[in-house]
């Protein structure tokens, strides 16, 4: 059966488009509150679960002996924007550990910022892996792998040392052993499970609730992180800085493929949701829909479609 329609697109009094996808809503313990369309078929979270990889970096004691704050805590979690200050923290960074930005197993992209792309342009410069929008989760393995005595050079292999401390720790949250999946666009791998579990991994993230102290401890550093530096998790306009500080004490994070999710400490509760062909307007529209059905945020007036003169035509809007 396929997935129910989350998001109508209008035009004039008619329907034009729709999205499909599913939602899971659930607690620390795996109980579902909500749950619509199939979220028991694993999918591929992708960058939604950088909170998640983020955790073997203070479990492993590596934040603490690199002295990081919370900006490089933030990015560790981020999908940046690659502006300036994103690319200049990475950079330092990487020096405090001994790296250098070819460490890095991302490739280089322009800047997800257009200003920043535009600048970077105008200075005849080409983008550099730091501009990778993934450079501070990269960043992060390499600083575990520094701390534990791994080398650089292949640690984003799925079966190296790093990679295994990564995918245990996302068992341990999700209570669900990753599927091995394929590669992200980032080279890191690219692991599959269900968004019930994602949604459970996110209650644990934001509550601490069914974890070990040292987990616990680990996602309160990193939710309090992405909090104070919303703009270092996303970048300037992105949906994710400007959301989270709208939240009590929670945190949102965006991936690719209309994947989203959400941790809610004050609720006790986490979000997952997949798009399924992917659109970024259908996954940010079922998120705030999601939010406000639980009283975490008021109830957004719909996005409207407007016209190349700025003439409203019609609505995204979350159905049902």
């Amino acid at each position: 059966m396929p997935n129910p329609v989350l998001v109508e697109v209008t035009r004039g009094d008619a329907v034009e488009s729709v999205h499909r996808g599913a939602i899971a809503i659930a607690d620390s313990e795996g109980r579902l509150v909500h749950a619509m369309g199939d979220v028991e078929t694993p999918v591929y979270p992708r960058s939604t679960l950088k909170p998640l990889q983020a955790i073997p970096l203070i479990t492993c004691g590596a934040a603490d002996s690199f002295g990081l704050g919370e900006a490089e805590l933030a990015l560790a979690c981020a999908s940046h924007s690659g502006e300036p200050f994103h690319v200049e923290a990475v950079a330092c960074w990487l020096a405090r550990i001994g790296a250098h930005p070819e460490d890095l197993a991302c490739g280089p992209h322009a800047p997800l910022n257009e200003a920043a792309a535009l600048a970077l342009t105008g200075q005849g410069l080409a983008p550099t892996r730091l501009h990778n929008n993934c450079s501070g989760k990269h960043a992060g393995f390499l600083s575990v792998a520094k701390q534990i005595g791994a080398p650089f050079v292949g640690y984003e292999a799925p079966d190296g040392p790093v990679q295994r401390l990564v995918k245990t720790a996302i068992a341990r949250f999700c209570g669900f052993d990753p599927l091995p999946g394929a590669r992200d666009g980032c080279e890191a791998p690219a692991l599959r499970l269900p968004l019930s579990h994602l949604a459970q991994g996110m209650a644990r993230f934001a509550t601490g609730n069914d974890l070990t102290t040292e987990d616990a401890n680990a996602a309160r550093r990193l939710l309090a992180a992405m909090r104070a530096k919303p703009d270092y998790v996303a970048g300037h306009g992105r949906l994710c800085t400007r959301l989270t500080p709208r939240l009590a004490d929670g945190i949102v994070k965006t991936g690719a493929e209309g994947t989203y999710i959400a941790a809610l400490p004050a609720l006790g509760l986490g979000v997952a949701l997949k798009i399924d062909d992917g659109a970024k307007r259908a996954a940010e529209t079922a998120l705030l829909a999601s939010l406000a059905r639980l009283g975490a945020l008021p109830a957004e007036t719909p996005q409207p479609v407007l016209t190349t003169t700025g003439f409203a035509v019609g609505e995204i809007r979350a159905a049902g």
